[in-house]
């Protein structure tokens, strides 16, 4: 192999070094890059449940159409410090705009007690060719009540 060669592929490698790492920028300001749609919608109910074994479900509905990928709808609970947050499952979403209900759960031993919670829900479209990219739809934060399960 030529230097010619050698020093071509380098250029070469760092060309693509370098558009992966602009793409990956691109993915970390996508919550905040434009509007979601309209019709794009995610709620959190105002009561969740803990039981004794540590399980925490959260719920809610959400609404989307015409996505292009696979659709979830993910959500995170903060209890005693609002600076430590626990996701709390995963549900597939059915993008036919009509009004669906979600109900995520998750089990952390003596993570979560009865009382009040802040819940974040978020409903993110998974799309792109090759490299699966996340695309928010639509967010929602609320103020909810634990009860005992």
């Amino acid at each position: 192999m030529s230097v010619h060669t050698i020093l071509r592929t380098a250029r070469t490698a760092r060309t693509v070094l370098a558009a992966v790492a602009g793409s990956a920028l691109l993915v970390l300001a996508a919550p905040t890059a434009g509007a979601a749609s309209s019709y794009d919608e995610v709620t959190v109910d105002h009561y969740g449940t803990v039981t004794a074994d540590g399980t925490i479900t959260l719920s809610g509905s959400y609404r989307c159409l015409g996505a292009g990928g696979p659709v979830f709808v993910s959500s995170s609970v903060a209890q005693h410090d609002p600076r430590v947050r626990h996701g709390v499952g995963g549900t597939r979403a059915v993008c036919d705009g009509a009004v669906h209900h979600w109900a995520n759960s998750e089990t952390r031993k003596g993570a979560y007690r009865p009382g009040e919670a802040h819940v974040e829900a978020t409903l993110m479209e998974v799309s792109g060719h090759g490299l699966p990219v996340p695309h928010f739809l639509a967010a929602r934060e609320g103020e909810v009540v634990l009860t005992e399960g």
